[in-house]
C-alpha cells in the first residue's frame, strides 16, 4: 500500500490507475487541500477588511468627538494657575443647579445657564478672565465662544468631571432646603 502522498501524487498524475480504496483517499486528500488553499486566500481579505472597519470605526470616533467649539480647553495645571489669581477670574458654571449639586464644582463661580447666558450679559464684567465650566466641557465650549464673540476676555473652557477625574478638587454643593413658615421673617404687617 502506497502513501497518501504517494497516492495523491499518482492521482494527480494518473487518475485512471487509482483503485477503489485509493480514489476516496484522494478525494479527502484533495478537499482537503482545497480548503486549505481557500483559507490561505481568504484569511488575507478579510484581515484587509477587518482593519478597513477598524480604520472607519476609529474615524467616525475622532469625527463624533471633535468639538463644536473653538475655545480652549483648559488643564488642570492651567485652571488651578487662574483660581490662584481669583481677583482676576471669573468661573461662570453652565451647568443646571442639580449637575452642581450631585458633581461638584468650584468655590466660587456665578451659575448662568447656557441657555440663559446670552440674556444675562450685561452682569458679567468684562475686567476679568473667564473660566465657563460645564460637566465634560462641551457647553462650557460653547459658552466661551459666545462670550468671546461678544469681546469677554475668555481662558477657556473646563469640564468639572474631566478636571475632578485628572486629579483634581471639586466643592460639593448642596442645593438649600426650604424654610418652614415659621423660620421665616414674621413681617406680616400685624399691629
Amino acid at each position: 500500500m502506497s502513501t497518501s502522498a504517494d497516492t495523491l501524487a499518482r492521482g494527480m498524475l494518473y487518475p485512471c490507475v487509482l483503485n477503489s480504496q485509493e480514489r476516496p483517499n484522494l478525494m479527502k486528500a484533495t478537499t482537503r487541500g482545497t480548503a486549505i488553499l481557500i483559507a490561505a486566500l481568504i484569511a488575507p481579505l478579510a484581515m484587509a477588511q477587518q482593519a478597513a472597519t477598524t480604520q472607519r470605526v476609529a474615524a467616525a470616533d475622532t469625527t463624533a468627538k471633535a468639538p463644536s467649539f473653538k475655545a480652549h480647553v483648559l488643564t488642570n495645571s492651567e485652571l488651578d494657575q487662574l483660581l490662584a489669581q481669583p481677583g482676576k477670574v471669573l468661573v461662570i458654571d453652565v451647568r443646571r443647579p442639580d449637575e452642581i449639586s450631585s458633581i461638584g464644582g468650584f468655590p466660587v463661580y456665578l451659575s448662568i445657564q447656557l441657555s440663559q447666558l446670552e440674556s444675562s450679559l450685561q452682569w458679567i464684567p468684562k475686567n476679568r478672565e473667564i473660566v465657563t465650566v460645564s460637566n465634560h466641557a462641551a457647553r462650557a465650549g460653547k459658552a466661551a465662544d459666545l462670550l468671546a464673540g461678544k469681546g469677554f476676555k475668555v481662558a477657556g473652557a473646563v469640564g468639572a468631571e474631566t478636571y475632578e477625574k485628572a486629579g483634581g478638587t471639586l466643592a460639593k454643593v448642596a442645593i438649600p432646603q426650604k424654610q418652614s413658615g415659621s423660620d421665616q421673617g414674621t413681617a406680616t404687617g400685624s399691629r
